[in-house]
Formats: structure tokens, sequence, C-alpha cells
């Protein structure tokens, strides 16, 4: 399971040696303080490290390499107590690789309007500083996050906890393996991309392997580890009786324990974040994988189906954000629409692959072998239920060939109008936002994917601030969007990052 606790922001307050030793143990505190208060709200995933006050460019230059090298640091917090100049910033920001965090805040909320002086003037200068700060910030071109208010204030703490959730997907993307078997669906389009861009820009990596290899992996696993499974399979969900034991189809519920005992194993063993099937490369494997990366992605893992590495990539670095949050984040794709006055709605779905996190809450999901209809193999297991109703968001990544693009819709799950008896897959009925005829149009303008990662506990700001991080370009879908506005926002993406580079 995914354990934000164990990362670290670190909390690195600004100031200088013109104001003494006295005040400098003053907004040493002043930061202890705030770093212990933060720890204490549960905004904030990670654990918030106070560090020593920076006064120097060493000693500025010193932390951010420390900060790069140190593994589970994620970021900085970064805030000017005092006045601190700028230029001892550069040489440190310019060598930083983790992101940050600007907050603008100071230590006291209100003004002591009977006590103030010039000495209070003095410590309290963060108005001032973190301008001075949020200067060489923008001379650098620095992507960074700006969070203002009081630090005691409930909204400043939740914003910075999703910008340190955003830099936990960062983190762990670097050096992420995405294990791949078989390859696109042929002849698709969207599901293509450079993977060795991505792994420069991005920090994951992809690895190929022959549908063998999983077959392999499947034909290795004991009955022991079967039966185990198995049992997990009778405990957790609501099995069809003829899966059962003594059921005539209890062998098929046999073959997908055995596959994903096989794939769990296979991924455990490289160490492997998130993964890919196709239903097109299937030789040697009885069914097609359902069941199994159903569970997976309640574990954790990235799934992106037909060869779609850049989506399982996606949808980890979504369960990451949404690590210890109730909501869930699934692999779901945009199946088909029902047209009505009511409101045009998208019943989103996928072949088998839809993550048992984002289900109804209480409801154990039914387990049951159904047929297909496509890919030519036996019926696969699978879990089937309905999607918990609320405020969601849909997001694609596409390659866009000389820059990556994430789109975001927010959307409204709702129930279905009716029961769906005869269809066997978990499923979601969502109102996207401003209205289908408008989130549609500006989806397909952007270039959007069919596959998405869904998720009720990630939001549109945790997308913006991890994109923001990626250097990746984001657009939203949402109430206010215009398509006319949405057109003319990518025509000047487009020129934007045309000459981003010429920029920097």
């Amino acid at each position: 399971m995914i354990d934000l606790k164990q990362l670290e922001v670190w909390f690195v307050t600004g100031s200088q040696h013109l104001y003494g030793p006295k005040t400098l143990e003053t907004v040493a505190e002043h930061s202890r303080q705030m770093a212990e208060a933060f720890n204490l709200s549960g905004k904030i995933p990670a654990q918030v490290v106070f560090k020593p006050v920076l006064t120097t460019p060493e000693s500025i230059r010193e932390l951010c390499l420390e900060a790069n090298s140190t593994r589970n640091c994620i970021g900085l917090i970064t805030w000017m107590h005092t006045f601190s100049p700028a230029k001892m910033w550069i040489a440190g920001l310019t060598a930083l690789n983790k992101p940050f965090a600007h907050l603008h805040t100071q230590y006291n909320r209100e003004i002591p309007w009977s006590e103030i002086d010039m000495n209070f003037m003095n410590l309290n200068q963060a108005a001032h500083g973190d301008r001075e700060f949020g200067f060489i910030g923008s001379r650098l071109r620095m992507e960074r996050k700006v969070v203002v208010g009081h630090w005691q204030d409930e909204d400043v703490q939740r914003e910075l906890g999703v910008w340190a959730r955003a830099a936990a997907a960062w983190a762990d993307w670097q050096g992420a393996k995405v294990a791949r078997f078989g390859d696109n669906m042929r002849d698709v389009a969207v599901t293509e991309g450079d993977k060795v861009a991505a792994q420069i820009q991005l920090g994951y990596d992809v690895y190929g392997y022959g549908i063998g290899d999983l077959v392999n992996a499947v034909n290795n696993t004991t009955e022991a580890e079967i039966n185990q499974m198995m049992q997990a399979y009778l405990d957790e969900y609501e099995v069809a009786q003829n899966l059962r034991p003594g059921g005539e189809r209890n062998s098929s519920l046999r073959e997908g324990a055995r596959i994903e005992v096989g794939l769990r194993n296979f991924l455990n063993a490289g160490n492997f974040k998130a993964f890919t099937t196709t239903f097109e490369d299937l030789h040697g494997l009885a069914q097609l994988p359902g069941l199994a990366v159903q569970r997976l992605m309640c574990d954790g893992y990235g799934f992106g189906a037909e060869g779609d590495w850049k989506t399982s990539a996606l949808v980890r670095a979504m369960k990451v954000m949404s690590a210890g949050v109730k909501g869930g984040v699934s692999f779901m794709e945009d199946y088909t629409y029902h047209f009505s006055a009511s409101g045009d709605k998208v019943l989103g779905a996928h072949m088998l692959e839809v993550c048992e996190s984002i289900a109804t809450p209480g409801a154990k999901p039914r387990l049951e072998a159904m047929p297909l209809s496509i890919g030519g193999k036996a019926d696969p297991v699978r879990l089937s239920f309905d999607a918990n109703t609320g405020q969601a968001i849909s997001v694609s990544i596409m390659d866009m060939g000389q820059r990556f693009r994430i789109v975001a819709n927010v959307v409204d799950v709702v129930p279905t109008d009716e029961p769906l008896p005869k269809l066997p897959v978990a499923r979601a009925l969502w109102l996207p936002r401003p209205s289908l005829k408008v989130a549609a149009a500006a989806w397909i303008y952007a270039g959007g994917a069919h596959h998405t990662s869904f998720s009720y506990a990630v939001t549109a700001e945790h997308m913006q601030d991890f994109a923001a991080i990626a250097g990746v370009e984001f657009l939203v879908i949402d109430e206010n969007t215009r398509l006319d506005e949405f057109k003319d926002r990518l025509r000047w993406n487009d020129l934007y990052y045309h000459l981003y580079k010429g920029l920097i």
C-alpha cells in the first residue's frame, strides 16, 4: 500500500544576518512552531521537517543539493519570515531539482495596533520579503505553487496538502517502472507515444514484455497460492454460485486466480508500479486478465488497457495523490452516451478493468464470469458494480508530438436511470461539466484520449499542481468552460510551448 507519511517536505525559511542573532532565533522558533502545526493539522500527508533558517548563499545551495540527494524528500515549502535578498537564492534554486511551494504568510495573524513598533516591523517582513523571493522565482522561470494566507488557516493548509500530494506523485514517477505485456491495440493512435521523451521529461521507464513472459509466471503458480487467492475472493465478494466450489464454472475462477497470482508475482519481482495488457495479445492465457487487473489497481498499481502505458502511469500517479483519502481511482473509458431531456450523460466503463475503489461504499462487488464478445478467449472473470455517486474527475494524458498534454473534465456521477441487469461490467454514469455538448467538444478539440484515469479523491487542483511540477500542459473542462475561450487557449498554448524552450 502507498504510505505518504514515509515522505518528507522540508520547511525552509529565509532571512539574513542583518537582523542579528536574537531576531534570527525568533525566526527559527516561529518556523519550528509552524512546521509542527502543519504536522498536527492532518492536512499535509507527508512529514513536514523544519530546517535551519537560511541566511547565506552557501547555506541555501547546500540545502538544495541535500534535498536533491535525499530520496524521501519530495520538495520544499519556502517562506521568507524577514527580508532575504534574493540573489542569495540563485545558486541554490538553479541547482534544485525538487519541486517547491512558496508559502506567502506571516507568523502573526493581526497587527498589534497598540504595541507595534519598528522592532516588530523589522521582524515581520514577509509582506515584502516574499515578494523579493517571488521575483527571483519568476526571473528564473521556475514552476512553483504560491499559497497565500495565514499559516493557521485551514484553506492554506489544504492547499499545501494538495501540492504535497502532487509532489509525492511526481517523486513516485522518478525511476518508476511500467511493465507492458504485448503492444498497443493495433492501429490505435492515441495510445502510442514517445517512451524516450516520457522518460526524459516524466521520469518513468516503460519495459516491454512478450505475453510469453507473463504466461510463464502464470504457469509457475502453485496450487497453494491459487487456493489462498480463491479464499480471498469468497471472503470479499458476492461470488456467483456457478463460480463457487462445486459450481460448473469454478475452474474459470481458479484460472482467474492463477492469472492474478502470476501477474502479482511478476510485478513484485520486477518492482513495477504500473502495467498494461491488451486483448489482442493473449496467446497462452486462457482469458483476458480482468479480476486480476481490478484487484491490482485496488492495491495501488497503475493500469492501462490495450498497451496504454501513458494512462497506466497516470493512474499510478493519481493513486499516489489519493493515498489515505476516500473516493478511489480507476482506469476508465468514455463508453456510450445517454441523450436525455434530464441531462445528457456518459456511461463510463471498460471491457473488464474498473477498480473496485470507486464502487458504491458498503456494497459488495459481484464476481462473475460472462462473455466478453471480443478477444476470442474464454469468458473472463470480473467484478461488476455501480460506481459511487458525487463529484469526480476524468483525466487523460496525450503525446502531442512536441509535448505532453493533460486534460481533465470535472463530472458529477449519478445513479443509473434504471438497473443494468445484462451489463456484466463495472460502470459509472456521469454528467460532464458544464454539459456533454460543451465538454465533449472541448475534449475532442484538445485531442483527449478515450482512456482516462477517473477519481473522486483527486481534484482538478491536484492535477494542475502535478502538471506544473511535471512541466506538462494542463487543460481543465468544468462549469466555467466556454468553447470559444477553450479553443483560444489551445491556440495560445500551441504558440507558448513552441516558444517555451527559447525562453528558458
